[in-house]
């Protein structure tokens, strides 16, 4: 193994039963910003080298709360966000290509990622998919930047790279409040040869697309969509009324049901339909709501529960 491995193995050991499936990020909510701000405060929680602020955090003199969402905030999700606009995002986009000073500022903020991992990860491209590269923008749209590594050149061990930048990517998004634009930066690592199922892609080293998007209006089934985005919020709030009781009856229902969504979220972005299948826009749906976060702040109380002893 590569010595400069070593520099995170210790890392990779304590996080990698914890860290979170890989799943697109969530819509950052007021209440999300809060939960990551109080996350900042006890660092013990989101730092390598552990606790930095005294004041706070161990020895914890009350019980810590989370700052999560309490119940989900059903925001009205308008069926018209999802529609294909005339034209890409035009403070993004110039005539086909990316916003020089855009595409610059993406460039830094994925260097200077790499340079704090410390591990000699050289960037073999870096592109920008999801819906900022597409004609189905909105205001809620974040930006999809998708960095290209060869894992090879780090360890020969592509599962540990990947197992490694998992969490690394994690911890930078619950940590960082960075936007271009008001719309949320959220980094995602990928291995050189991945294919990554999207409609838009565009290369931010080449200036150029990869994969061109398709101007022409497509048709997507919201009804649907609704309904499978309903049947989950049932079953999330199904688990929450015996979570507190039955931890442990409780973790086990959430990662059923986050495996589930996986398997609907894949599904559909698999499909002819890719972005615009009812699966993918359900996902959207959850993410917006807030279902995504309710799910792991409850497995995260689950795991605290089962670990607990005593009042």
């Amino acid at each position: 193994m590569v010595n400069k491995m070593d520099k995170w193995t210790q890392y990779l050991k304590e996080a990698r039963d914890q860290r979170p499936q890989p799943e697109p990020p969530p819509f950052k909510s007021k209440a999300q910003k809060q939960y990551k701000s109080l996350r900042r405060k006890n660092d013990i929680y989101s730092t390598v080298s552990g606790h930095k602020n005294l004041k706070t955090g161990a020895p914890f003199t009350n019980k810590a709360k989370r700052a999560g969402t309490d119940r989900l905030r059903f925001e009205e999700v308008e069926p018209e966000s999802f529609e294909k606009q005339p034209e890409l995002a035009p403070k993004f986009w110039v005539a086909g290509k990316l916003n020089p000073k855009i595409a610059k500022r993406l460039q830094k903020i994925a260097n200077e990622f790499l340079e704090g991992l410390e591990i000699g990860a050289v960037m073999e491209d870096l592109r920008l998919t999801g819906s900022l590269a597409n004609y189905n923008w909105s205001k809620y749209s974040d930006i999809d930047l998708h960095i290209v590594v060869d894992f090879s050149k780090i360890d020969e061990n592509a599962e540990l790279v990947e197992s490694f930048f998992y969490g690394t990517i994690w911890r930078w998004n619950e940590l960082h409040d960075i936007t271009v634009y008001g719309h949320e930066v959220e980094i995602f690592v990928e291995n050189v040869g991945h294919v990554t199922h999207s409609a838009g892609i565009y290369s931010i080293m080449n200036n150029g697309w990869v994969v061109e998007p398709d101007p022409e209006k497509i048709d997507f089934d919201y009804v649907t969509a609704r309904k499978k985005a309903d049947a989950i919020e049932t079953e999330v709030n199904m688990i929450e009324k015996f979570a507190d009781e039955k931890p442990r009856a409780a973790l086990k229902s959430v990662e059923r049901l986050k495996q589930k969504i996986r398997r609907m979220r894949k599904a559909g972005l698999y499909s002819p339909e890719q972005e615009y299948s009812a699966e993918n826009i359900a996902f959207k749906i959850l993410r917006r709501e807030e279902a995504l976060d309710k799910l792991n702040n409850m497995k995260y109380d689950a795991y605290d529960r089962i670990l607990s002893l005593g009042e």
